[in-house]
């Protein structure tokens, strides 16, 4: 890679009162995954490896949960070109972590997702497993590609594949926690709220590539670019969600509440980027709060 061309695309960010207290809400979850696995691994019925698999399986849960709060905030206080494209790390990268600079902390505690990935397949190779971690690392090489999209040099369709990956990461891991004796790939199969769901995530990562780092959508009602045209795809599969998950009421109560209240955060987040584009606000961070709990929702009923 060319580290001349790579610090060329450097866009510097401020790390203010704001990303700073995000920054400790982060840190507070990373500290609870530890917590959580640890208490899991003590508390479970299982003995030895079954013990630490279970605790380790719910680690990764509250990982993959931060990494992607972590991710909307790279977005919403404009640090998805803090490193340039270079990738995975930089020779100052964890200076610019203690400094508070969210992509960095977003590159460091996506690594431990993968090491411990790589330590449970190892400790149980089971669907679950082995999916998560084949799951975590091609995330993470369309990670990569999302910094060329940013860019200007890769295609929306590299940063909406990124973020369908990411839940896909989640979900492996949550399903395998909650339903150990239930096939992975199976269960993702069967599950129509999630087929809508992660619909409306991939086609949001599009709506974040489509229109690159710093760009305004623009007001509109006829949509007339690119962008305007995969927002209003975005929009009609945020609709989906809510039809599907009204369709399968009362199965879902939870889920569809939340996603008719997401309607109203995504109107507000469609006007914070034209407002503010290059750096929307904390309004990204709930905005993708508001799909992992729809998330959650739709995974926890059947336990």
């Amino acid at each position: 890679m060319d580290n001349k061309d790579s610090r060329h695309n450097v866009v510097e960010a401020d790390v203010t009162a704001s990303v700073r207290i995000a920054n400790g809400f982060i840190a507070a979850l990373i500290f609870f995954a530890a917590a959580a696995g640890i208490w899991r691994g003590l508390t479970s019925s299982a003995a030895g490896t079954g013990a630490l698999v279970q605790g380790l399986m719910l680690t990764q849960v509250v990982l993959a949960t931060a990494i992607m709060l972590l991710g909307s905030l790279v977005e919403g206080f404009g640090f998805g070109l803090s490193l340039g494209t270079r990738w995975p790390y930089s020779r100052n990268i964890l200076s610019l972590l203690i400094h508070g600079d969210p992509e960095a902390a977003h590159r460091v505690v996506a690594t431990s997702l993968g090491l411990i990935g790589l330590l449970l397949v190892v400790l149980d190779p089971s669907t679950a497993t082995v999916t998560g971690l084949v799951l975590i690392v091609v995330t993470a090489l369309f990670g990569m590609g999302t910094l060329y999209v940013l860019a200007g040099r890769a295609p929306a369709f590299v940063h909406g594949t990124h973020g369908f990956l990411a839940y896909g990461v989640l979900l492996s891991y949550l399903v395998g926690f909650l339903y150990p004796d239930i096939n992975f790939l199976a269960y993702l199969k069967a599950d129509i709220a999630l087929h809508a769901l992660l619909l409306a995530v991939f086609l949001g990562g599009m709506t974040t590539g489509q229109r690159g780092f710093g760009q305004a959508i623009g007001e509109f009602v006829k949509p007339t670019t690119a962008s305007q045209w995969v927002v209003s795809a975005h929009v009609v599969a945020a609709l989906l969600v809510v039809g599907t998950l009204g369709w399968l009421m009362p199965s879902y109560p939870v889920a569809f509440y939340l996603a008719v209240g997401q309607m109203a955060v995504g109107f507000l987040l469609f006007h914070g980027v034209n407002l503010r584009p290059k750096a929307p606000g904390a309004v990204v961070a709930i905005h993708q709060a508001m799909v992992l709990l729809i998330t959650l929702a739709v995974v926890l009923p059947l336990r």
